[in-house]
């Protein structure tokens, strides 16, 4: 177990104190700015805090999540996609998948007020990165979080080694931020590989084929990367097994487990894997931790 799971594990009965509030089960009232398209049934949504002196010190690591809340709806916890080195607003991006979110699609606007209590979760160890290249791997959904580590390490590109993407999507009409990666590639900002399932007939000059196989292709100076992966359950099936294959150490692959999440603070038991809760001690967790868990990746 490594030190940062013992810990969390010993401060698992410890009062949570949270940005938004002293009271961890008590939302913040946070203004939606813009909602924008990204892909069919996927929005981003850009809010602001109500109260200024919270918007401006509103803080996060890459890969920590909030609860959004709807007044006489529900609540439900999402992934923060933009980076905490971008001050005053946040983003998230969300995809129609349920009572609450047909809610918040079909019913909630610019200008009006949700709840968002938070940020919640431990992130990704930015800090252990520094220095080193990173491989970030995404499935799907699965790039919501690693934007937000992307724009991260792009924005403190000179405290990190390559930054290298690769992202894969069903169809090309699904690549969530396709323009923003895009724009990316062309500066030089990280070396960005997309590709898609099957084109289904549409543009696109990207490759062809699942996401998994391509790490097999890339030149990567193995003792000097961290792998970080976020997709579904079938994605680490085979990710995972590939990753070790290369050489990489258990303890320098890193996975964003955010699914399971439920309530948040450790309460409700819904993403209780025998003694370890997703919202308390992770969503991040490292391949060594994880290992024994495969409920955590594989469900």
């Amino acid at each position: 177990m490594s030190p940062e799971l013992a810990r969390a594990r010993t401060q698992r009965g410890a009062t949570r104190v949270t940005l938004t509030s002293a009271n961890p089960y008590q939302p913040a009232p946070a203004r939606i700015m813009r909602i924008s398209e990204e892909v069919a049934d996927t929005r981003l949504f850009d809010l602001r805090f109500e109260a200024p002196d919270l918007a401006e010190r509103f803080q996060y690591n890459p890969g920590q999540f909030i609860q959004l809340s709807i007044l006489g709806v529900g609540e439900a916890p999402f992934s923060l996609p933009s980076s905490p080195t971008r001050r005053g607003a946040f983003q998230l991006c969300i995809r129609r998948a349920g009572t609450f979110t047909n809610y918040l699609f079909d019913h909630v606007r610019e200008g009006d007020l949700v709840g968002v209590r938070g940020p919640l979760g431990n992130g990704f160890p930015v800090d252990q990165f520094a220095g080193h290249d990173l491989l970030l791997v995404a499935g799907g959904l699965g790039m919501v979080p690693l934007r937000g580590l992307l724009q991260y390490l792009i924005d403190l590109r000179h405290r990190f080694g390559r930054v290298m993407l690769v992202y894969g999507s069903r169809t090309p009409d699904q690549v969530l931020f396709r323009s923003e990666l895009t724009s990316m590639s062309r500066r030089g900002d990280a070396e960005i590989t997309l590709t898609v399932d099957a084109t289904a007939g549409q543009p696109w000059d990207g490759k062809v084929g699942v996401v998994t196989q391509l790490v097999d292709n890339l030149h990567v100076d193995v003792p000097k990367t961290f792998a970080v992966a976020c997709g579904p359950p079938v994605f680490y099936q085979f990710l995972l097994e590939r990753l070790v294959a290369a050489g990489f150490g258990k303890d320098r692959i890193f996975l964003s487990l955010e699914r399971r999440m439920e309530c948040g603070v450790g309460k409700c038991g819904h993403c209780a894997v025998g003694y370890t809760f997703t919202c308390l001690h992770g969503p991040v967790f490292s391949y060594w931790d994880a290992i024994n868990l495969p409920e955590l990746i594989y469900t």
